[in-house]
């Protein structure tokens, strides 16, 4: 079935008036997820509100909680979240990294003791409508092996980087360190398919494709195999030092996910250069990789730009979503 953006947008509000949110956090937050939905990350969009609707109720979201500004030094910012609604302080510290970058040419806000962000992209692409170069990362709980190990110690770390185009089709590259990210894997699992490529290992120590077996063991495959997990305990680190916040450890020892450092990282290219040489940098890079032909004459892409045709399709035949997923929203609804 398919959803019209305004009803999902005014239904997600609703339900979080009725949780007890403030109305601009409220506001933000259904159209944070909306938003999410739209693009067609489902998975970070309409498919997770469930569950942190149900974070919300159970406390482990405080609903009241406001990011604040614990030290400032210049251009660079340290936040503590207070364990609040993830989303919302994780887009309030990137529209400071971006003030700063309009002030000193870069800002950077660490962000401990945050919740779940959902999709990291929406504060890629916060920077990017600003006019900035935006790069940010989150911790997760310990939900992968490091490479050539059976338990899961090491998170799959999302990592983003943003860099704006100026018809708005912005270059958004938004990748967890592991092959598949959670809510793909479950997406896959509720759709009753297995993954087209390999996503972690099974029991026995076999590569598997199938979804089910991986949300249950954890035992997710990182990008780059030793690469990959490598990359993630670097962004740990980083994100942890700067924020004075949990590390992926230390996340993995509290009740739940919660407790996440976050890095926001904005930089303003017009500072240094003309407009017109940031656009025109851009649009060789990117026209570089559409104009060239792929295998079967298949017609190559950069990251973020199937977000524009997404969006336009949502837009015009409503967000699809799946029928249990409804129902469940639907019983949310206490009006």
């Amino acid at each position: 079935m398919r959803v019209s953006y305004d009803e999902l947008k005014e239904l997600f509000n609703q339900i979080l008036l009725q949780r007890g949110l403030y109305e601009d956090d409220a506001a933000l937050l259904a159209k944070i997820v909306a938003d999410n939905s739209l693009d067609g990350v489902y998975t970070h969009g309409v498919n997770r509100f469930p569950r942190l609707v149900s974070n919300i109720e159970d406390g482990v979201v405080d609903r009241k909680a406001r990011a604040e500004c614990l030290k400032s030094f210049g251009s660079f910012e340290c936040w503590t979240g207070h364990f609040g609604i993830g989303p919302i302080n994780a887009y309030r510290a990137m529209e400071r990294a971006c003030e700063l970058a309009k002030e000193n040419g870069i800002g950077l806000v660490a962000l401990g003791w945050n919740n779940h962000w959902l999709r990291g992209s929406t504060y890629g692409l916060l920077a990017a409508e600003s006019g900035c170069i935006g790069i940010c990362w989150s911790n997760t709980k310990p939900n992968m092996p490091a490479w050539g190990g059976r338990e899961p110690l090491i998170g799959n770390n999302p990592l983003i980087i943003a860099v704006p185009e100026r018809s708005g089709a912005h270059f958004v590259f938004d990748a967890a360190l592991s092959q598949y990210s959670y809510g793909k894997l479950e997406e896959y699992r509720l759709k009753g398919q297995e993954l087209p490529y390999y996503g972690g290992f099974d029991d026995e120590d076999e590569l598997t494709k199938d979804p089910a077996v991986i949300e249950k063991n954890g035992r997710m495959l990182p990008i780059g195999y030793w690469k990959g997990s490598g990359l993630s305990i670097a962004l740990d680190l980083v994100a942890s030092v700067l924020s004075n916040g949990a590390s992926v450890k230390e996340v993995g020892e509290l009740e739940n996910e919660r407790g996440l450092s976050q890095v926001m990282i904005a930089a303003d290219p017009s500072l240094l250069h003309s407009r017109g040489t940031v656009d025109s940098i851009t649009a060789s890079v990117l026209e570089g990789i559409t104009s060239a032909s792929g295998i079967d004459g298949r017609h190559l892409r950069y990251p973020g730009q199937r977000l524009a045709a997404a969006r336009k399709e949502n837009l015009e035949q409503g967000i699809p979503v799946i029928d249990s997923v409804w129902e469940r929203i639907l019983a949310l609804n206490k009006g």
